[in-house]
Formats: C-alpha cells, structure tokens, sequence
C-alpha cells in the first residue's frame, strides 16, 4: 500500500511542477503541434503549440513506481516491468511518429503500416516475455486463456496444441494492443481529452489489481469462506501500483494538458497510455472487460470506421460518397455542431466514467455471484 501512495503522489508531483521545464524545451526544439487544413477551424489557434508531452508522463510514471518501491524497500517485479516496457516501446513509436510531424510540418509522420508494424513488433517481444518467466508457484504474467474478468477455461489459446497455441496468443496480444493504442489515439483529438478519460481508464486497473491481491489464491491471509473465487493473477498489487503511478502522472500532466492546452501529449504519449491499458487487462486477466472500461475509445474509433466505411459503400453505389457525422472522430462532429471544446471534452469524461464504473461494476458483481 505505501508503495501504491508513494508511486501515485510521486508521479503527480513529478508532471505536475516539471511539465513547464519541458514545455519551454520542446519550444526551444522546435517540437511545435501540425494542425490539419481539413480539420475544424477553431483548431487552427493551436498551431505550433508543443507537443510530445507523452515523454513527460511516461518518465513521471517510470520515476513513481521506482520511488514507490524504493520507499517501500519492495522488490520490483516482471508484471510491473511488462506494464512500463509496453508504456515505454510504444512511447517510442509515437515519438518517431510526432518527430517526423514536427520535422516535416505535416500531419502524417510514420506510415499507416509503418506505425502498426511497429506497434506489432513491441507487442510480440512483450507477449513472448509474458508467456515465460515463472514465478515460485509456477505463474506466468500472461495466461494462456481468453479472459473476460478472469480466465475463460474453454477458451485456451493452446488447445490446439503449442506451436499453434503460440501463434494465437500472439495474435491476440497484437489485436488488444494495436486497438487499444490505436483508440487512445483516435481519442487524443482536443484539449484534455484523451487524457482525462485515461485517467479514469487506468485508475479502474487501480481498483481490480488491489481487490485482487487481496483475493488472491496465494494470499495466506484469505477468507477459506471464499478462498473458491481466488485469482491466480501474478503480483497483482504491482499492477495496482503501477496503475497508480500512471494515473498520477496523468492527473499532473492534465494540469497542463486542459483547454486551452499548453502542452499535447502527441502519439508518444496516446500510444504509449494505449499500450499501458492493453498490458494491464492482459496481466490482470481482464481482456474482454477492456471494451467496457476503454468504451470511449471504442466509441470514437467505431465513428471513424462507421464514417469511412458508409463513405465508401456510398461512393461504390451512388457515385458520390455521403458521411453519417459531419466529421469523425466522433468529437469532431459534435464540435462542428457548435458544442464548444470544453463542452465536448466535459461530456465525454462523463461518458469515460460511466464505461469504466460499468466495468468496474461487472468485475465485482462477478466476485459477489459466484
């Protein structure tokens, strides 16, 4: 638990008073936000304001769970590392995405493909670590299974045996990470956004990883009342510990982030908190709630696939494409309609919490009804 305290007030702090530091370096870089001519008009004020703002909490997370542990005297552990490994590689892709912008002055950096090949990539080497590494009762941090809010026994990966149970774990692992990094960036359209619904996204895993350290089947101090509804999770206090080090830095960097933002956090920053949900629900065994708890960033990724793919069938059948929203992502649409950015931003946190107090809620009424 001090861990936990420690990690997540660190990394506040942390974002909090040093984000100024960085936002006059990145000026001095030149690392200024490229603003599309398509997009809505009122986005064109923010030309040129710094971005990359994702190396900011990603160090601030990194720096949090070490003081956490350092102050705590507790042993760092390979779930924790899986988790900031999957923040930091991805961290690194939208970095060479947003650099390659800001150098260019365009709005694609990376290619379509380049950008998810190297999403895949990080993904591999983290699925390939969580598959090995045991620990004293012989718990991999990743399973084998399918999970919904704990494994889903008849729905193992290596039924098949294991050369194919491989290639579909694989699989798997890559479709959770590329669409939840991929949704957070979708999301990541105005001031705060992306941000403010992440932090309710990640404090979710705050909740599940310490309800389940604390019904944990290797946890000698459970009730034998309920020992049966146990979770053989891998460390999971230092998920919620970890979880905790990113809200905070989260919470900190949003200080900064809010209309009119000061600093964007970039495809560094939205890969990378994308990247972090996925490996916390793989770790935790929460994969399916995932769609619950990151609903907004099914929602605005769903609009933009709606929008391109009724753009298209459109366009095949009566020559001239017509589109659902007025522009996707869906935030967009609702901007165009006249709602002010606050506006939008306000009412999609609201919608953000509402999807993870649904997934939080269906993880613990699971518990109560077994």
């Amino acid at each position: 638990m001090i861990a936990l305290l420690v990690a997540g007030a660190f990394s506040l702090v942390f974002t909090l008073f040093t984000t100024p530091l960085w936002i006059r370096l990145f000026r001095r870089l030149g690392w200024g936000q490229f603003i599309r001519d398509d997009g809505p008009q009122s986005h064109h004020t923010k030309r040129g304001t710094p971005t990359m703002g994702g190396i900011v909490f990603i160090i601030g997370t990194v720096l949090g769970y070490l003081v956490g542990h350092l102050v705590a005297e507790a042993p760092l552990t390979m779930v924790a590392t899986l988790v900031l490994g999957m923040m930091v590689g991805l961290g690194l892709v939208g970095f060479l995405d947003d650099f390659l912008k800001t150098r260019k002055q365009r709005s694609l950096g990376l290619g379509g493909w380049s950008k998810i090949a190297g999403q895949a990539i990080v993904a591999t080497v983290f699925a390939v670590l969580a598959m090995n590494f045991p620990d004293e009762n012989g718990v991999t941090p990743a399973s084998t299974y399918i999970s919904g809010v704990r494994d889903i026994h008849w729905l193992d990966l290596f039924a098949f045996g294991p050369v194919i149970g491989v290639i579909l774990f694989l699989i798997w692992v890559n479709l959770i990470t590329v669409s939840a990094s991929n949704g957070v960036n979708v999301a990541d359209g105005l001031d705060g956004l992306a941000s403010g619904a992440s932090i309710f996204a990640i404090s979710a895993y705050i909740f599940i990883g310490f309800w389940q350290f604390n019904q944990s089947c290797f946890n000698i101090n459970i009730d034998e009342a309920v020992k049966y509804k146990c979770y053989d999770v891998r460390d999971p206090m230092d998920l919620a510990v970890v979880a905790a080090a990113i809200a905070g830095a989260l919470i900190g960097f949003l200080w900064w982030n809010t209309s009119p933002a000061q600093l964007f956090m970039g495809d560094t920053g939205s890969l990378a908190l994308g990247g972090s949900l996925a490996a916390l629900a793989i770790l935790s065994r929460t994969e399916l709630l995932l769609i619950l708890i990151g609903g907004l960033f099914l929602v605005t990724t769903g609009s933009v696939i709606i929008q391109r793919a009724y753009f298209k069938l459109t366009k095949w059948r009566y020559g001239t494409g017509r589109r659902v929203f007025l522009m996707s992502p869906l935030h967009h649409h609702f901007e165009l309609k006249g709602w002010a950015e606050i506006t939008v931003v306000v009412r999609f946190w609201i919608i953000a919490a509402l999807f993870v107090a649904a997934g939080v809620g269906a993880f613990y009424l699971e518990w109560i009804s077994r």
